[in-house]
């Protein structure tokens, strides 16, 4: 059964833009990454500031080795200084409702 991922992050004020052009640059590497079998990202209408990664991975040991990698080649780092606080990540299963 495949994961879903969810990851918010909260932008400092008025680095809403700043942070999507940033994530623009990274996600085709996290789209063909192996394991990524969609990802979305998107954007609080209401608040430009909240953003929304939503992700589906064949399994959630698939995203952890991911995440992993992207702390190790310093992309978490770069995200930091335009962050408020640390990324929140929600992992969730379908259900046949």
């Amino acid at each position: 059964m495949s994961t879903i991922v969810v990851l918010e992050v909260k932008a400092k004020p008025g680095t809403g833009d700043s942070l999507v052009a940033l994530f623009k640059e990274i996600l085709p590497d996290t789209r063909s990454y192996d394991g990524c079998i969609s990802l979305d990202f998107i954007q609080n209408q209401d608040d430009p500031e909240t953003l929304i990664a939503y992700e589906v991975w064949e399994t959630r040991e698939h995203y952890e080795k991911y995440f992993q990698w992207r702390v190790e080649t310093g992309a978490i780092a770069t995200l930091e200084p335009l962050i408020e606080g640390p990324p929140v990540i929600r992992y969730f299963n379908m259900t046949d409702a």
